[in-house]
């Protein structure tokens, strides 16, 4: 059976963690995750209220799933990775342990899922230069600057990279992701 390694941090978004880490186990895929340092995280959620222009953040249920430290990864023992988003993306890239783990999977063209704005951490680490990929659509410019092909659609599957835009697209996300990682139709 298949293993995944799901990174994360204190700000992740709720829907993103919570929905791939069930989903993966019903699939009976063995799943980790790692954070920044193991403990329980806090989630977030982001919604839309009437009159934003942006998208407001509450709290959400905390995950106490966290099975390791970047530190303490071996990247080599997993065969995909999921990236998901809220604001724990923007800050998880600046761990210098994270690099090597994320380069690990480009690499080796295992199969990488990152979805709204997980991609940022792709980006950040050069790896998105000349992928076709979708994102929450406020972190498209910096996809664009980092030279993938930004295409709005609720999933993109460019090789061995799948990206959704938000959480509304997770069955369709989830069902690309275990496409390439087990092999079948899921």
């Amino acid at each position: 059976m298949p293993k995944v390694l799901i990174i994360a941090g204190d700000g992740v978004e709720a829907q993103e963690i919570f929905y791939p880490f069930w989903r993966l186990k019903e699939e009976g895929v063995e799943v980790v995750v790692a954070a920044p340092s193991k403990k329980t995280l806090f989630t977030v959620v982001h919604d839309f209220e009437p009159g934003w222009e942006t998208y407001s953040e509450k709290l959400g249920y905390r995950f106490g799933w966290v099975d390791a430290s970047f530190k303490d990864v071996k990247p080599e023992e997993f065969d995909g990775l999921l990236i998901p988003g809220g604001r724990a993306p923007e800050y998880m890239r600046t761990y210098v342990e994270l690099e090597p783990i994320v380069r690990h999977f480009f690499e080796k063209n295992k199969p990488v899922a990152a979805i709204c704005h997980g991609p940022l951490v792709i980006a950040g680490y050069g790896l998105a230069k000349g992928r076709r990929m979708t994102c929450y659509m406020a972190v498209a410019p910096d996809l664009k600057q980092a030279g993938a092909e930004y295409v709005d659609r609720e999933v993109v599957v460019d090789g061995n990279l799948v990206t959704s835009r938000a959480w509304p697209d997770l069955p369709a996300f989830m069902r690309e992701f275990l496409k390439l990682l087990t092999g079948k139709i899921c």
